[in-house]
């Protein structure tokens, strides 16, 4: 019999020591890159995300981890800019220490970031990231939002208006200037066009990010007398529009509403009756939220290390870890209880649907989020932050179907769209 060479006996040892091309090394703990704003104005909505990925990892660890690894997070500076903010996400993947990313805050990121994560396999959720604008054009097989997007937030906001104060005929809009606000501006008025074509456009205002006054901005609303005022400013600019214009006398003079008033509750005197929400589901005292019976002893355990309760950004972003989670888990039953690949974690969260602190959320073929829209108006109820006469409404029935042009779909809406909707207050 002919013996082995040592060449032969070299690749049958290397080969029998390689890992199955459906399965990974376990490592001594899971990476995560999380990308948030730790600074500057936008820091009034980032931190609070900051903050819930550390506490939600915390008590991730403590419950023995994902597959029994523990998850150990590298946090990045969305203020640095975009350039910056691409560097690092190219850098942590690259590197041997991270297996997955949580990014971004920014709509402007998540859209630079998303083709990145196809290009370098790196599975990735974007936990905040709303414009619609994300899987519009180029579908990625690495990146989720597990959040919803503008069209579902914004057309809720309307409807809930509209059911509020179905007299309404003058709606003025202060948006931030960059897509963000004008998106939103934009779905705005082609809902109000379709579901109440008498509504006229008073004032369409759009102040820099990190304004330092609202002044002119409060005079030329004042003058314009709105019956309802819409703005999706948020952050420091949410928090100085607010202390600026209630002096003023604005919130008596219309009905304002404040898409991430919720940010505020805890910061700012803001009136009765104002519209709030929580783009998406996320608001840690609703009844989804107590009938799962895991947000209030999350809300607890945040304010004792940090001192206040959490917004919605901390909502959205534990979240989020959560769905990446239920990935990990679901890829590692998949895989016979071995430790699965990004590959293997980006399959298993195509069409993952997770049942999250606040309500369900379902990844559709296009790897965006169907999560419902929960909207209320500012209450009053002890120290705690209180939203009344809430309404929830239905994800899936707010959003075009994937791949269509989204302007286009709200403009095929009519008034009779309202009849199937639910009421404020109808949530309880």
């Amino acid at each position: 019999m002919r013996l082995p060479t040592l060449r032969s006996l070299l690749l049958a040892t290397a080969l029998a020591a390689a890992p199955s091309a459906h399965a990974a090394d376990k490592p001594a703990s899971l990476g995560l890159g999380v990308f948030t704003f730790l600074s500057g104005p936008a820091a009034a909505y980032g931190l609070p995300g900051k903050q819930g990925a550390e506490l939600i990892i915390e008590q991730i660890n403590a419950e023995g981890g994902i597959g029994g690894v523990p998850v150990a997070a590298t946090f990045v500076d969305e203020a640095q800019g975009a350039e910056g903010v691409i560097s690092e996400y190219r850098r942590l993947a690259e590197s041997d220490s991270v297996e997955a990313m949580i990014a971004a805050l920014s709509s402007g990121n998540c859209l630079a970031l998303s083709p990145l994560a196809t290009q370098l396999q790196m599975p990735t959720i974007a936990w905040n990231c709303d414009t619609h604008q994300l899987f519009l054009k180029d579908a990625s097989s690495y990146y989720f939002r597990p959040n919803g997007n503008t069209v579902a937030e914004f057309v809720a906001y309307v409807v809930y208006f509209l059911e509020q104060h179905p007299d309404v005929q003058r709606v003025a809009i202060i948006n931030p200037d960059y897509a963000f606000g004008h998106d939103a501006a934009s779905i705005v008025k082609a809902a109000l066009a379709a579901l109440k074509p008498d509504v006229e456009i008073v004032a369409e205002l759009f102040p820099k990010l990190g304004a330092a006054t609202y002044q002119t901005e409060i005079s030329r609303l004042s003058a314009s007398r709105p019956d309802v005022i819409f703005s999706n400013l948020w952050g420091g600019d949410l928090e100085n529009f607010v202390r600026q214009a209630t002096p003023r006398g604005l919130f008596r003079q219309s009905t304002v509403v404040l898409a991430l008033g919720e940010t505020v509750l805890q910061s700012t005197d803001l009136p009765e009756g104002t519209i709030v929400g929580v783009l998406g589901d996320g608001w840690w005292r609703s009844p989804d939220a107590q009938r799962i019976g895991k947000a209030e002893a999350f809300a607890e355990a945040y304010e004792e290390k940090y001192g206040s309760y959490p917004v919605f950004p901390t909502m959205k972003m534990a979240n989020s870890i959560l769905v990446l989670k239920a990935a990990y888990e679901k890829a590692i039953e998949a895989n016979g209880g071995e430790w699965p690949s990004q590959e293997q974690v980006a399959e298993a969260l195509k069409g993952l649907t997770v049942e999250t602190m606040t309500g369900d959320v379902t990844l559709r073929e296009d790897n965006d989020g169907v999560v419902d829209q929960v909207i209320g108006t500012v209450g009053s109820e002890g120290d705690l932050p209180s939203i009344a006469d809430m309404a929830r409404f239905d994800g899936a029935a707010l959003l075009p179907p994937a791949g269509e042009d989204p302007i286009a779909w709200i403009e095929t809406l009519t008034p009779a769209f309202l009849e199937g909707q639910p009421k404020p207050g109808s949530y309880q």
